[in-house]
């Protein structure tokens, strides 16, 4: 059949090279539909009745469908295979099945994989058939009801999360913050409540996450219980920043840990409490506090900010003396790791692309809905999550091992001793 090319390569139907690709498609996914189906029935050619006739045979071709794949919409006859063997547990007829195309396949894995991800990232469910449809040469499979069932599993993923067992994990730092999201929570006040940790192996992983009411201490409090009734062990440290009702439930459910507030939600903290002409010298300060050489030289720098600053802004100079242990207690670890400890830096910038797909959406249904697409968007961004740095001295850490000047001065063997 001759096809009437464009000066730009273009065709009646799209691009000449699209359609290549697509005709290749179409013709290697039939070959090997054929190939598949010749040695099924080679492999029980000697499988035949009284009569002498093979039980296996080939039938014919399906009915043509259209198939969605990475290339675009193919249409394929898959062959038939006639058998006539009988299952002697259920009594039934066997039935071939293609491995490669399934009888209810209408899209290729890839495509099943990339509709969650256009979805999370900021595409609505109405907008993938006019989106892709031109993209992919056919709107097979993009419904809104396919990202339906989507979120219902998302629902059972969540739902699975929640109740899994955590005594076989050690969390040895951890950061919690409270997110504001534009999801349809139960309360208009709601927040979804984050719990990121370190694992012994220096690799980070979501921990807990629920909804909670202006992140209260009973709110905070009931998710760290969760977590204890499941088995988790109290972390040797904390991250956060000024909420109360963080630090409150901590105090309750973990009495051992150790305190560190964030250092980036201290400094937003001081600086509205000053003068904007103020506010980039009073920056510059704030960041030698927390990135001095050590503990000593960082106390050393709040007394020279309260100094510079006490006289005309005590109530700015207070937020960080009365603090001030909590703020510098991420020094008495080890040195490689104080970057990450000094911030809740790891759950902020992960929530920039839960924020981004919130925005898009104005609300996400329900608030089993909203908080199982919050989960989703954070399990695909954990993928990408490095470990801390130096990650062979966590597991010090736990063990107890004292650090000074952001240096091992003592050996596991002698702890242990």
């Amino acid at each position: 059949m001759l096809t009437v090319v464009n000066e730009d390569g273009t065709t009646r139907g799209g691009s000449l090279i699209d359609e290549i690709v697509r005709e290749g498609a179409r013709r290697m996914l039939a070959a090997a539909l054929e190939t598949e189906v010749n040695a099924y029935i080679a492999e029980l050619a000697d499988q035949r009745d009284e009569a002498g006739r093979r039980l296996v045979v080939r039938n014919g071709y399906r009915q043509p469908r259209k198939v969605t794949t990475v290339s675009g919409a193919v249409e394929v006859k898959a062959p038939r295979v006639n058998d006539k063997r009988i299952d002697p547990d259920t009594g039934e007829r066997k039935r071939f099945s293609s491995a490669i195309l399934p009888p209810w396949c209408r899209k290729s894995p890839k495509i099943s994989e990339v509709l969650p991800l256009l979805y999370l990232h900021g595409l609505s469910s109405g907008d993938f058939v006019p989106a892709l449809e031109q993209f992919l040469g056919s709107s097979a499979g993009l419904s809104p009801a396919t990202i339906t069932r989507l979120t219902q599993q998302w629902q059972a993923d969540h739902q699975a999360f929640c109740d899994r067992d955590l005594s076989g994990t050690d969390y040895v730092y951890v950061w919690a913050d409270g997110i504001h999201l534009r999801v349809r929570l139960d309360e208009a006040k709601a927040s979804v409540l984050v719990l990121m940790g370190v694992r012994a192996d220096g690799t980070k992983e979501l921990i807990a996450m629920t909804d909670g009411y202006r992140e209260s201490t009973e709110a905070w409090a009931g998710l760290l219980r969760d977590c204890a009734r499941r088995g988790m062990r109290a972390p040797v440290l904390a991250v956060g920043d000024g909420a109360l009702g963080f630090w409150n439930a901590t105090s309750e459910v973990f009495p051992d840990t150790r305190h560190q507030r964030c250092w980036v939600h201290k400094t937003a903290n001081v600086l509205d409490s000053l003068p904007k002409s103020a506010q980039p010298a009073a920056k510059r300060a704030i960041a030698d506090i927390y990135n001095a050489e050590d503990r000593d030289h960082a106390a050393e720098a709040v007394k020279t900010f309260a100094r510079q600053y006490g006289a005309k802004f005590p109530k700015a100079v207070k937020k960080i003396t009365e603090d001030e242990a909590e703020l510098l207690a991420f020094y008495d670890f080890p040195a490689e790791h104080w970057i990450h400890l000094r911030t809740t830096n790891p759950i902020e910038s992960t929530f920039a692309t839960v924020r981004l797909r919130t925005k898009v959406t104005k609300g996400a249904g329900s608030r089993a809905a909203a908080l199982a697409m919050v989960f989703k968007l954070i399990e695909s961004a954990q993928a990408r999550w490095r470990a801390v740095n130096a990650p062979h001295l966590v597991a010090l850490v736990r063990a107890g091992v004292r650090f000074e000047r952001g240096q091992l001065i003592e050996r596991p063997e002698a702890c242990a001793a």
